[in-house]
């Protein structure tokens, strides 16, 4: 039997601290491509929907994907960018389906809406009822809520942070999907969640408790009924009611059973609540220890990544502190990346390659955090068009886009200045601009850990800033109004 199943990729990590809505353009900017287009660009990488084209092609499914849209992490997505983009995908609900697919993100926040794809899945099930299975892949930084239980029968999230595994998570999810569809199984998706803003790691997997928790996840799914364990650090720049670390097991049969076995892992999280991983330097403290390298021909570059301004979580990208306090120590043979201010690259797009000039760069957006605009003397080093195609082990062969760059040497430092606010992901994103990571003593770069996957294998050693960015770990520095209270460790 040829079953007919409707997908759709919709993914938005929503930072309801930043003041910029996601709208329409953040999502071009992005990814916003059509079914055909998704299937061209996307059906062979590593992503959710190649997994799922993996197994549809295995069980000979009529897979009608309707769109791929994704933007970076930023302030809420506005009414009429999430009206625009489901179009298409409600527009075939009058249609027979045997199955939906859907690839969301698990933490988006519109601005009539704290649970973006609760409002998704109800618009689903409201048209097309209760009974069709309904499958969603999630990244392990989702704040799932109990509508999303509640509404889709399958929930399964990436296992690795980095998300090295997008298209193997894809897979086990349509699996499970088919298993529904020839009515071997009836799946549903447990929950537990506790008091916390997030995993204290940030839901780390390649270090740390989380390598136990995730053993301990596939050993569940040995069980005859337990068909996906998925561990989520949620998403801490969210304030919405329903914040905070999940288990989620999909699974039939004895619920009773299976849910203590999620309380398990989410107790485990809850009891190590204490032990942090990454010890967060401050930009001094990165800075002498910069100075102090011994140099890449003896270890390999030091590392350094911006935790707070990530704009992989929601942070402008803009501060400066960072490279103020590295300028300031004359660090020597070093890059810096990206920089995000649209304003400078725009007004250096006119000046000639090889150009010294005086220009004031970064810190417009929020300067009391992670630092204002800096001033400074440097020579332009290359203009043009941001595409990047990535090689790494996250993007390799995807599109990424940071829009008009300029790279200007600042002291000894090589600066990327960018329009298009995206994080550091793989070493293309330095190298298509004529800066070599590999040959530098000092990489300093805008990231959580998602870097880790290409820069881990080049480096002497990696530590991490907390600059005071809008993403910093100092959570009482946020105006959090709506998260439930006690919850850790604001209390």
């Amino acid at each position: 039997m040829t079953f007919k199943i409707l997908s759709a990729e919709f993914s938005h990590e929503t930072n309801t601290f930043n003041v910029y809505p996601t709208t329409l353009v953040s999502f071009s900017n992005h990814v916003l491509l059509n079914g055909k287009q998704a299937i061209a660009q996307r059906g062979n990488k590593n992503t959710e929907l190649a997994g799922l084209l993996d197994v549809g092609a295995e069980h000979n499914w009529q897979i009608e994907h309707c769109f791929s849209a994704s933007a970076g992490p930023g302030g809420k997505v506005t009414s009429h960018a999430f009206d625009e983009i489901l179009k298409p995908l409600e527009h075939r609900f009058s249609e027979q389906w045997d199955g939906v697919f859907l690839m969301l993100h698990g933490a988006m926040v519109t601005d009539f809406c704290d649970d973006g794809e609760g409002e998704i899945l109800r618009r689903v099930r409201a048209v097309l009822g209760p009974n069709i299975p309904i499958a969603v892949t999630l990244d392990p930084h989702a704040n799932v809520t109990l509508q999303m239980c509640q509404l889709a029968q399958i929930l399964v999230s990436f296992n690795t942070y980095p998300h090295v595994d997008m298209r193997e998570t894809g897979q086990r999810a349509a699996q499970i999907l088919q298993r529904a569809l020839v009515k071997e199984i009836q799946p549903q998706t447990l929950r537990a969640h506790r008091p916390m803003l997030e995993e204290i790691n940030g839901g780390r997997t390649d270090i740390g408790p989380m390598i136990e928790r995730h053993t301990l996840a596939r050993k569940y799914e040995q069980q005859a009924d337990v068909y996906a364990v998925s561990i989520n650090g949620a998403f801490a720049s969210a304030d919405i009611s329903a914040l905070g670390p999940t288990v989620l097991i999909c699974c039939s049969g004895d619920t009773a059973i299976y849910l203590e076995q999620a309380e398990n892992i989410a107790e485990d999280i809850w009891a190590k609540r204490d032990q942090v991983l990454n010890i967060y330097y401050n930009c001094t403290e990165v800075a002498d220890i910069a100075s102090k390298w011994p140099g890449l021909r003896q270890e390999g570059p030091l590392i350094i990544a911006d935790y707070a301004d990530n704009p992989g979580a929601g942070a402008y990208g803009d501060s400066t502190a960072l490279l103020k306090a590295l300028l300031d120590s004359n660090i020597k043979n070093a890059c810096f990346g990206p920089l995000v201010d649209p304003q400078a690259v725009s007004e250096l797009q006119s000046h000639k390659l090889g150009t010294q000039v005086g220009i004031n760069i970064g810190g417009k957006v929020e300067p009391k955090m992670g630092g204002g605009p800096l001033q400074v003397n440097a020579q332009i080093i290359w203009q043009g068009n941001g595409l990047v195609v990535g090689t790494g082990p996250m993007i390799a062969g995807l599109h990424k886009n940071f829009g008009d760059c300029v790279v200007l040497k600042i002291q000894d430092i090589e600066v990327l200045l960018v329009s298009i606010a995206q994080q550091m992901l793989d070493l293309n994103q330095f190298q298509t601009f004529g800066i070599d990571p590999r040959g530098k003593t000092v990489v300093a770069l805008k990231s959580m850990q998602h870097f880790r996957a290409a820069f881990e294998p080049i480096a002497g050693s990696i530590i991490v800033c907390d600059s005071g960015a809008l993403c910093t770990v100092n959570y009482k520095a946020l105006n959090y109004k709506k998260v439930p209270r006690p919850i850790y460790p604001l209390d």
